[in-house]
């Protein structure tokens, strides 16, 4: 039989040391020097634009309605012969 190796207790101290080293990337911008989305959203493809405007929706009608979205029902009242 093969051995398998063996998990690595963390001891606090460890963890935390190796928790530090990780650190956040973030920039402060001014508003009006803020990148424009529009270059991104170009190079996406028409599949991946879709579904974040999908997403966005729903997440939109979830927010205002309490509700998923669902399609209306529609009565036609049809003159027969």
């Amino acid at each position: 039989m093969e051995q398998q190796p063996q998990k690595k207790e963390w001891t606090k101290p460890e963890l935390m040391q190796s928790m530090s080293t990780v650190k956040p990337v973030m920039t402060r911008v001014p508003l009006r020097q803020q990148k424009s989305d529009f270059a991104y959203w170009q190079a996406q493809p028409y599949a991946a634009r879709l579904a974040a405007l999908e997403a966005i929706r729903r997440e939109y009608h979830q927010w205002r309605y309490g509700a998923e979205p669902r399609l209306q029902r529609v009565c036609a009242i049809v003159k027969r012969k």
